[in-house]
């Protein structure tokens, strides 16, 4: 078990490390897609669609799940020891793909920051203003109040008779 999680954390780091590498430039992609394809079929030469950049689910998996059976195929005929389990290939092919749209995401986080770098100075610096703006409300309100609770209600006083005087007028004194 230690062993699928480290190689699961390895592969997650392998995953991004890919998407770094093919989102920086394709030349496998672009040679594979030359082999493949007629002229008129190629890719453009602005485009930058890699094995994994750019590309839907099922296409990053069936290009990783390849990468990672070549590579085990490689690695039983090198060293004749059965390492490699069912378990311990799915870690690997989850993790990189999970590697893959971690940096993903990183990377377009990344660019709406410096792209919105700007905006976000005067959001911060509005919100500063507003939060200034509602303070000052609530310390007006608050004074208002205390000088409301201060003054004494002085309101004229009606004569009314004292309690001792109601019951005498009732009888019961």
């Amino acid at each position: 078990m230690t062993l699928e999680l480290i190689i699961f954390i390895a592969s997650i780091f392998f995953g991004a490390l890919i998407y770094w590498r093919e989102s920086h430039g394709n030349r496998l992609y672009r040679f594979f897609n030359k082999i493949m394809y007629a002229k008129a079929l190629q890719m453009k030469p602005e485009d930058k669609t890699g094995f994994v950049y750019r590309q839907k689910f099922i296409i990053r998996l069936v290009f990783i799940g390849f990468l990672f059976l070549i590579g085990i195929v490689i690695t039983r005929f090198l060293i004749p020891i059965d390492i490699t389990t069912i378990s311990m290939f799915a870690s690997m092919i989850v993790g990189t793909l999970a590697g893959t749209y971690l940096a993903n995401f990183i990377f377009k986080s990344s660019e709406v920051i410096d792209e919105k770098a700007d905006s976000f100075e005067d959001i911060v610096h509005d919100t500063i203003e507003k939060g200034k703006d509602l303070i000052e409300d609530i310390k007006t309100k608050q004074a208002d109040e205390i000088e409301t609770s201060e003054m004494p209600k002085t309101s004229p006083k009606t004569e009314e008779k004292s309690a001792r005087e109601r019951l005498k007028d009732k009888g019961l004194l």
